[in-house]
């Protein structure tokens, strides 16, 4: 079953070249997800693309969250209470996509979710990438 893959596009860059960055690698971590489960591949290659890609949104979070600390951005509570609320999803989601493989509804709650991410990335992410290079 083929699946859309995710681009990191200009509108998305927040001008902060360590958020971009790990943007960018979410990505690529998300579509070799969707790339394994297309392809039919192996659980041991999904479960291993699916552990990275929940390490890798904790670190990524974190490391906004520590920009969002040092700089004293205004809004750090909502930002931090969004990330604590989708890594909770995300990983439920990755749970049951590694123990029931990837049915189409799973696939399809894994593609809600990005959605949210992208959503988040285009508003919330380019108003911390403003502040931070105002400050």
């Amino acid at each position: 079953m083929p699946v859309s893959r995710y681009e990191f596009t200009k509108k998305m860059e927040t001008g902060n070249a360590m958020i971009d960055k790990e943007h960018r690698e979410l990505f690529q971590a998300v579509n070799k997800l969707l790339d394994a489960c297309s392809a039919g591949k192996g659980r041991a290659s999904m479960d291993e693309t699916i552990q990275f890609l929940n390490n890798y949104v904790d670190q990524h979070f974190s490391h906004e969250e520590q920009l969002q600390r040092q700089s004293g951005y205004p809004n750090l509570a909502a930002h931090r209470a969004f990330h604590e609320k989708y890594k909770q999803t995300l990983k439920e989601i990755m749970t049951r996509i590694s123990v029931s493989g990837p049915t189409i509804t799973e696939l399809g709650k894994l593609n809600g979710h990005i959605s949210v991410l992208v959503s988040h990335i285009t508003t919330e992410d380019k108003k911390l990438g403003a502040f931070l290079n105002q400050a």
